[in-house]
């Protein structure tokens, strides 16, 4: 009997304290809070306002404004000692959170509509052919094939395949002073299909490979288009042993040789400019 009342009394405490915690949880932001989610509004405004469209714009920055007023006049009577009610702040936190929604909704559609490579981006792909600075002349062409399909969300956007096309724009044959050849690429066209598109790309890394041993499939981009996992599904194995790049993308070999890369060598190229394929 003593059991079955403590019970009950145990279940009556928790239902009448439940209420209690509820409507705590749901009490509106205070106006510090209500002022920082304003602010962020703002920023998130600022960073798209030139890629809405113009009525979008116009509609958003009168409500930003409106908003503005309304905490102001909150900020008024707390500072008069009058009493600021749950009412009011929830309004305004209803009206935030409507805002903030369209302007999420807004860079969504933004990002979907826009098909840019951004700069720093890093692509893995397969030389066509001998690069040797021992033979290579300036103003000779390099050839080299993407390793892996690269998508931007679920979008592709450059295949496995695609073409990448560059020049040498210097060489330096090794001599027997010891010094060390070089040869630098610049890739300046990127063919995608039938379609051909001018790029700014450079070296960042030359690297071994055994040959891709699996299909590549879909490579997941993260927060950006950056990450990028061709050297794991191209089977490559690393740097190539003897072979250094350095700034703006120069192959140098480092035990006083030339620069050797068989067809097949992998490189790793960079965007250096923003690439926007125009869909």
């Amino acid at each position: 009997m003593a059991t079955r009342t403590f019970y009950s009394l145990l279940v009556t405490t928790l239902l009448a304290v439940a209420p209690a915690h509820a409507a705590q949880a749901q009490r509106p932001p205070d106006i510090e809070t209500l002022e920082g989610r304003l602010a962020e509004a703002h920023d998130g405004f600022d960073r798209q306002a030139s890629a809405l469209d113009r009525r979008s714009r116009a509609d958003l920055q009168t409500e930003l404004v409106t908003l503005d007023d309304d905490l102001a006049y909150l900020r008024v009577k707390t500072r008069r000692k009058e009493a600021v009610t749950e009412r009011e702040r929830r309004e305004i936190a209803d009206r935030l959170d409507t805002l903030i929604r369209k302007l999420d909704q807004g860079q969504r559609e933004t990002t979907a509509g826009t098909d840019e490579i951004p700069a720093g981006t890093e692509l893995d792909a397969r030389l066509s052919g001998r690069l040797s600075s021992k033979d290579a002349a300036v103003e000779d062409k390099v050839m080299a094939t993407t390793l892996v399909n690269f998508y931007r969300g679920d979008e592709l956007l450059v295949p496995a395949g695609s073409t990448l096309e560059g020049t040498v724009v210097a060489v330096e044959k090794a001599t027997r002073t010891d010094r060390k050849g070089s040869v630098n690429v610049r890739f300046d066209r990127l063919v995608i299909g039938a379609r051909a598109y001018p790029v700014k790309m450079s070296l960042t890394q030359a690297l071994e490979s055994e040959g891709v041993k699996s299909e590549a499939g879909k490579i997941g981009a993260g927060a950006g288009v950056g990450a990028i996992l061709g050297g794991i599904l191209g089977g490559v194995k690393g740097a190539i042993t003897g072979i250094l790049v350095g700034g703006g993308g120069v192959l140098v070999a480092t035990e006083g040789t030339d620069v050797d890369l068989p067809p097949g060598s992998v490189l790793r190229v960079r965007f250096d400019a923003p690439l926007s394929l125009g869909r």
